[in-house]
């Protein structure tokens, strides 16, 4: 029932911005002047975070039932200031324009990847032991780039919670999960991570991000499995080298339940990649907001893989697969007000040096007006931890010039800086990237106490800050 309040509450604002939307259009201008905001504006987007980061420990009881609500409050704490500033015209907009343009085609991959992902269940018994784990996380490490970070994250989450399921220490498990899977592994292919995909509809070529990034890639790889394996070896002999119990083993073979789910994924993929062909050329407005056909046809596409998941997946694998809808539904109440609310933060870094961020901006060239790669890589990165990744990276791809030509060839190590940045660095915050937060929400939904916000970001200070450093001092100096 709340759910189905929550849901007629958002149609109702909707049906009532399309039918008022043609009186509102007097406003002249309907952007945000990024270059006029103060930092003052970017206040409902440090509060979204701080709740995302207190809340849960200082007011649980009331977290867990309200969230929703906080998450609508940050985002109108940004619309109601807007349409009085700048007119009700342009904080329509700026609404229409987040949600169609960004929030829609997220959520939308994010559930068709959650529901088909969650309709493949590896049967037999896995026993979480250090090689079976590394094992995982290298496995969905190496297809986060070729299925998404988010599709890898999904599909592999499960196997390894199942296979832990007896154990004690099972947190730093998911957390380098977090770091491998959900991030580091989709560097290699515009397939991997959003921001490649920018890029690659930019004209950067297909197989450039592998080639620029592989040997950096690898050896963060290779640093976060050494790690992994000292902490895990460690814990795993704290824990006495424990096995499941006997009523655990159910005698089922190993093997894959809903393969189906398997080709669903390559459509979800086929239709990403079609999507950015631009076959189509047309468009269609909804106040103001232009929309291309072939994404359009690409959000369709997607939603109808998700029913067909959902159709031809055994119910009973499902269940047996710990699948439920309360991950996708946190992740998309919350991502609703961080959208909404850092409409501000994105419109100052899109000004450029001319916006309140101009001074962050100008610290990536040089006097002699020369590229900075290092200031590239942990500036890219940085906002990237916080903010959605794929607008940063185009803000300092432009920033270096745009040209894909020369960003290719002679500024490639400032172009992998940026790439590099925008993608590892995703790890730093729950937030960071979108997989993060669901693997989080499905871990805590399995039994797992995750660290809080800033619990997860000691683990990532601690661990991904000095490998970045190295990755600095080996490639961006």
């Amino acid at each position: 029932m709340k759910n189905l309040k929550f849901a007629l509450t958002g149609l109702t604002i909707v049906l009532a911005a399309v039918f008022f939307a043609p009186d509102l259009a007097w406003c002249a201008d309907l952007h945000i002047p990024g270059k006029e905001l103060s930092a003052v504006w970017v206040i409902p987007f440090a509060c979204m975070l701080l709740s995302i980061a207190i809340c849960p420990l200082a007011v649980p009881h009331f977290w867990e039932h309200h969230f929703g609500k906080v998450a609508i409050f940050w985002g109108l704490a940004f619309l109601v200031p807007c349409a009085i500033a700048y007119g009700p015209g342009t904080a329509l907009y700026e609404f229409w324009h987040a949600m169609l343009s960004d929030y829609v085609p997220f959520i939308i991959l994010l559930f068709t990847l959650f529901t088909v992902a969650g309709g493949v269940r590896l049967t037999g018994s896995l026993i979480g032991t250090p090689k079976v784990n590394i094992a995982i996380l290298l496995v969905g490490t190496f297809l986060a780039s070729w299925m998404g970070t988010t599709g890898a994250a999904m599909l592999f989450i499960r196997p390894l919670l199942r296979a832990n399921a007896h154990r004690k220490y099972k947190v730093h498990s998911v957390v380098f999960f977090i770091f491998m899977v959900a991030n580091a592994g989709g560097s290699l292919t515009p397939l991997g991570d959003p921001p490649l995909f920018l890029g690659f509809l930019r004209g950067v070529p297909f197989f450039w991000t592998a080639a620029a990034l592989l040997v950096k890639t690898g050896l963060l790889i290779g640093l976060l499995t050494v790690i992994y394996l000292l902490i895990e070896t460690y814990l795993y002999n704290k824990e006495g080298r424990p096995v499941p119990p006997a009523e655990s083993h159910n005698g089922e073979k190993f093997g894959l339940e809903g393969k189906v789910n398997l080709l669903l994924l390559l459509g979800v993929v086929a239709m990403v990649l079609f999507s950015g062909a631009g076959w189509s050329g047309r468009t269609f407005e909804v106040y103001h907001v232009t929309l291309a056909l072939e994404n359009i046809a690409r959000d369709a596409s997607l939603l109808f893989i998700a029913f067909l998941s959902w159709k031809l997946t055994n119910r009973e694998s499902r269940t047996l697969n710990g699948f439920n809808w309360e991950p996708i539904k946190e992740v998309g109440k919350l991502f609703f007000g961080i959208f909404l609310s850092m409409i501000p933060a994105i419109a100052i870094l899109q000004a450029g040096t001319e916006g309140a961020l101009g001074s962050v901006i100008r610290l990536v060239t040089d006097a002699n007006g020369q590229p900075v790669n290092a200031m590239y890589f942990w500036l890219a990165g940085a906002l990237s931890s916080f903010l959605d990744n794929a607008p940063t990276y185009v803000v300092f791809f432009n920033t270096a010039g745009g040209d894909v030509s020369l960003l290719t060839n002679e500024l490639a190590t400032t172009l992998a800086a940026i790439s590099a940045g925008a993608v590892f660095m995703g790890a730093n915050t729950y937030i960071g990237n979108a997989p993060n937060f669901m693997v989080r929400s499905i871990a805590e939904n399995q039994g797992v106490k995750m660290p809080s916000f800033f619990g997860y970001m000691a683990w990532s200070v601690g661990i991904l800050i000095p490998c970045f450093i190295l990755l600095t001092v080996l490639f961006f100096l």
